[in-house]
């Protein structure tokens, strides 16, 4: 199974409905552009039925370097992005054939 690509988003959207591709690019960069600035600027991103983008925080926490196991290293405070599935799309992953993955 391969992943979904930007460029298929696109030309799914130009399929169904007959846009020009460079509007569909434009808007679906524009869409992107929109929900990458609002998690830079630490607020949540909310889609309905499909999940929530949330930007939690991470504590300072006591690392090991694998090479040199004996030396621990302070991995600092950081903000991560997490990401939490809507109600439609957890039905739809159940559904999911696991021996296919």
């Amino acid at each position: 199974m391969t992943n979904l690509t930007k460029r298929e988003i696109v030309l799914d959207i130009y399929e169904k409905t007959g846009f020009p591709q460079k509007e569909v690019v434009a808007t679906v960069q524009m869409t992107l552009d929109i929900i990458m600035h609002a998690l830079g600027k630490g607020r949540n991103v909310e889609l309905r039925n499909f999940g929530v983008l949330e930007v939690q925080k991470r504590k300072a926490r006591v690392g090991r370097n694998p090479n040199k196991p004996e030396t621990e290293v302070v991995i600092p405070e950081r903000a991560v992005v997490k990401f939490k599935s809507g109600k439609i799309l957890k039905q739809l992953i159940k559904k999911i054939d696991i021996a296919k993955l």
